[in-house]
């Protein structure tokens, strides 16, 4: 559920139309359901904020889950990411995990030569009903473009799907605690989408992250973001084992 439920929040956010060398800060918030049958039930929220800093840029995200979620998966996860101006490509990735009574903090540092990117993954992890925390240092590498869970997200504002055939797809690097991912991003096609009574013209693109030669590491995503020059992020569904995860961009009043 946690692989999910940060994967749909930071997708919402990230593939608004609003270029982030624009915007000095922003403050978005998400709810978070969960659907099984004709059972659906608000399981989480999360805010993020995105802040202009003098290098660049910094993000953060907190997501958790809500009281009645807490008896089955108690999630509790930040995440902060320090971004360049210029392409929005990280420099320093922190996540701090409370995952169902177990304890993750990872830190990835970025360092980039010519196409090249390096990264310094340290990530301390305490077991469910344990008091002893392990250590472990691993370095990282890849070829292009390479960023964080979250920085990826800005990364992909600069994309124009509009530009795009049907199935055709982009992937990226991702630095993920220990490991690297690749992310996918495939455009579907235009089509509507309802949310809460309202009908928006919509563009759907389908999200998927696979490692060690291409294994999957998630079941794909479904988005949708609004079909006009704000691109706001509308809906994401993610399927777990039992029922899906749907998140919505909540809009200030």
């Amino acid at each position: 559920m946690k692989k999910f439920l940060l994967t749909c929040i930071a997708l919402l956010i990230s593939i608004s139309g609003i270029l982030a060398s624009e915007t000095p800060q922003e403050t978005l918030r998400y709810k978070v359901l969960y659907k099984w049958g004709l059972i659906q039930k608000q399981a989480g929220n999360a805010t993020i904020t995105l802040t202009r800093i003098p290098d660049g840029y910094k993000a953060c995200l907190y997501a958790r889950s809500e009281p009645w979620a807490d008896h089955f998966y108690k999630l509790r996860d930040t995440l902060y990411t320090s971004m360049r101006p210029t392409d929005m490509t990280p420099t320093r990735y922190e996540r701090v995990s409370n995952e169902n009574g177990r304890y993750t903090h990872d830190v990835v540092k970025f360092t980039r030569h010519a196409d090249s990117v390096k990264g310094e993954s340290t990530r301390l992890r305490r077991p469910k009903n344990s008091n002893q925390t392990i250590k472990t240092v691993t370095k990282l590498s890849a070829e292009g473009v390479a960023v964080d869970f979250l920085s990826s997200f800005y990364y992909l504002r600069k994309i124009d799907f509009d530009s795009f055939l049907q199935n055709q797809s982009v992937s990226l690097n991702i630095f993920s605690g220990k490991k690297k991912e690749i992310l996918t991003i495939t455009y579907i096609k235009k089509e509507n989408v309802k949310i809460d009574n309202k009908v928006y013209p919509a563009i759907k693109l389908v999200f998927r992250f696979t490692s060690n030669g291409r294994i999957e590491s998630s079941s794909p995503l479904e988005a949708w973001i609004s079909d006009d020059a704000q691109r706001i992020p509308l809906k994401v569904v993610g399927q777990l084992k039992i029922g899906k995860i749907q998140c919505f961009y909540i809009p200030d009043k």
